[in-house]
């Protein structure tokens, strides 16, 4: 392990971290007696206390124990948007030791029906908005109970922006469904749950990631492994109980989960939260509650910046502002340094590690850079080949050991043995991510080993898109790839080889409608191109690699 990053480590922050021997839940309790009456979370004009946090946590527990029954250990699905409702789901759902499963509001009912039949689930919270993706799954599969929230429920009678989606401002719906159950009377019923008896090493959520073979699969978090990273970044980012947080990452994905959510519960710090992105509302609101951290990603910042009614003075309350998932363009970098003399901080990280295990110091960061290990992260590089570590400069993969590890794969017992490699005596996790280590200490990103795509942050894999893709009649043959996108940084397209029959009967625009009815909208093709052959080995495998090189290289040649 190289200790040269030490020399940049940030001043008076200690380089070792004693992770608490509590819960997700028991940070909430400390905070919510600390601070009784201090905001939690602004949501749009309307406010709620710790206390009234902690309150309503405990009767949404309450009834999913005493009234769904739900067990500890038991899977629940959470499924919504950002809201108030979705930080007490979360935490009630902690609260009955449960384990959350987090999961994209943008998935579709055959995506749901995967997590849903992996996860064995059997009661989902979810926005009521996306009562239609999964309501036809409570009659085929082994989901019995829906909660239902209608982010109305939390908004003031005056919202402070007018133009908020049409999902947010709709009345509550009724089901004519005995097996739907209403956010509101969960709440009301005022049920008291059991003594709380959680651990540090109980499971507390499932994000799920993708493999090469393109399946989702949940990841394996306690407690613990969460606090480790959720302690972390309010060091890190010196986050006090005055800090005001912006809240506009995804709180499904676990960077918005860690920075958004527990972060600012475990410091009592506020939330101010987004449920849509909206580069207008997002303006208004740092003015109005003079947010001072945000971390979010570089292609909502880009979006932000790029607001011809952006003010300088609206903003000046912002003290850092941080992010991950792909990296941001230097111009912007230098703009948001201009506007605000902020320079952007980025990480990195993955479901597997909740988050960061790599981030730069704030007082001294490198754009386009994952930055230096976190506390108590030992990263090295090592040959994917033949697992010899590099040094200085050397390409290879990068491999991680630290707290925030998950502890493996839900049910997927060989995955989680390939996803490790012991070095030293230590069992080190196998990002799939190629990059190197500077002089200083400082990672950097190269290529990727996995075959995914980094569409705006959100992970694709081709597999699983064009699994989806081969439902369609007209298809013969898929083969997904990354092509590269001003606004994404790499959008999908879509390689197909038609059945014969259909050859005069879809163009390529057909296959994109069908395949944005059918996929999340983030994972469907932009792109589709029909061919007569796809290149392949000896053996018959699709060389994915070569089309996706092409896709690359045209754009080299036009700069050129």
């Amino acid at each position: 392990m190289s200790s040269s990053h030490f020399a940049y480590w940030p001043k008076r922050v200690s380089k070792s971290l004693t992770i608490p021997e509590a819960t997700l839940y028991d940070n909430l309790v400390v905070s919510a007696k600390r601070y009784p009456n201090k905001t939690a979370i602004e949501y749009y004009g309307a406010s709620k206390t710790y206390k009234q946090l902690l309150q309503e946590v405990d009767c949404l527990a309450g009834y999913l124990e005493h009234k769904l029954r739900v067990e500890p250990g038991e899977r629940v699905m959470l499924f919504m948007q950002n809201s108030p409702q979705y930080v007490i789901a979360f935490y009630a759902i902690l609260r009955v030791r449960g384990i959350v499963v987090p999961i994209n509001p943008m998935n579709t009912t055959h995506e749901l029906e995967y997590y849903i039949n992996d996860c064995e689930i059997k009661t989902a919270i979810i926005g009521q908005e996306l009562s239609p993706q999964i309501e036809p799954l409570q009659g085929t599969s082994g989901l019995k109970h829906l909660v239902v929230a209608s982010y109305s429920e939390y908004l003031p009678a005056m919202p402070l922006v007018t133009d908020l989606a049409a999902e947010m401002i709709a009345p509550k719906k009724v089901y004519e469904n005995d097996h739907i159950f209403y956010w509101e009377d969960a709440i009301h019923a005022e049920l008291t749950p059991s003594s709380y008896e959680g651990k540090p090493e109980d499971t507390a959520v499932l994000p799920y990631t993708s493999g090469t073979t393109g399946l989702p699969k949940g990841c394996i978090h306690t407690h613990k492994t969460v606090q480790a990273n959720v302690v972390g970044s309010a060091v890190w980012m010196n986050i006090s109980a005055n800090a005001v947080n912006f809240s506009t990452l995804p709180l499904f994905h676990v960077t918005g989960m860690v920075h958004g959510m527990h972060t600012p519960i475990l410091t009592g710090s506020s939330m101010v939260m987004l449920t849509r992105w909206n580069r207008n509302h997002a303006c208004k609101l740092i003015e109005k509650y003079k947010c001072s951290h945000w971390v979010n990603i570089s292609t909502m910042l880009i979006d932000f910046l790029g607001n011809p009614a952006l003010n300088t003075d609206d903003i000046k309350s912002l003290e850092n502002i941080a992010g991950g998932g792909a990296p941001l363009p230097e111009a912007v970098g230098e703009q948001l340094f201009q506007l605000t003399g902020l320079k952007f901080v980025e990480g990195y990280g993955l479901s597997e590690t909740i988050a960061q295990t790599h981030f730069n110091p704030p007082d001294r960061p490198k754009l386009q850079c994952l930055g230096i290990p976190s506390f108590d992260v030992d990263a090295r590089i090592i040959d994917p080949i033949t697992t010899k570590q590099l040094n200085v400069g050397e390409v290879g993969e990068i491999v991680v050991n630290g707290p925030q590890v998950f502890k493996g794969y839900f049910n997927r017992p060989e995955e989680t043995n390939d996803a490790f490699i012991e070095i030293d005596g230590k069992q080190f996790f196998r990002t799939g991510d190629i990059g190197r280590f500077d002089e200083e200490g400082y990672y950097f990103i190269v290529d990727r080993v996995k075959r995914m795509i980094n569409a705006s942050g959100f992970k694709v894999w081709p597999t699983e898109v064009e699994n989806l893709l081969y439902k369609h009649p007209a298809i013969q043959q898929a083969c997904v790839v990354s092509k590269p996108d001003e606004k994404r940084g790499e959008t999908v397209k879509a390689y197909v080889i038609l059945n014969p029959i259909y050859s005069d009967k879809v163009n390529e625009e057909d296959i994109i409608e069908w395949a944005k009815e059918h996929m999340a909208s983030y994972k469907y093709p932009r792109y589709v191109e029909f061919i007569d052959k796809l290149p392949t080995t000896a053996s018959g495998k699709v060389l994915w690699r070569t089309l996706q090189e092409a896709e690359w290289n045209k754009v080299e040649q036009l700069k050129e």
